[in-house]
């Protein structure tokens, strides 16, 4: 498998930008400088993450997000 990550990556198996051999290899993500944990998805071209919003779920028992703008930095944190 390669050491590069996609320009897109999410969490949520229903989208189409899944990928769970990709998030078995355990990805980071740091959000302007900031490592953080609750990234659902991500864009590294457009620049935004989608945070959990906390416990919240939507009407489908998804979680809440809240997209954020800046500088997205993945990275795999176990290099093999």
């Amino acid at each position: 498998m390669t050491d590069t990550l996609p320009d897109r990556l999410s969490s949520n198996p229903n989208s189409p930008f899944y990928n769970e051999e990709l998030l078995a290899r355990d990805i980071g993500v740091r959000f302007k400088g900031v490592e953080k944990t609750n990234v659902e998805e991500y864009c590294i071209s457009e620049g935004w993450v989608r945070l959990t919003a906390g416990n919240a779920k939507d009407r489908h028992g998804n979680p809440m997000t809240v997209k954020l703008k800046g500088t997205v930095e993945p990275y795999f944190r176990n290099a093999e």
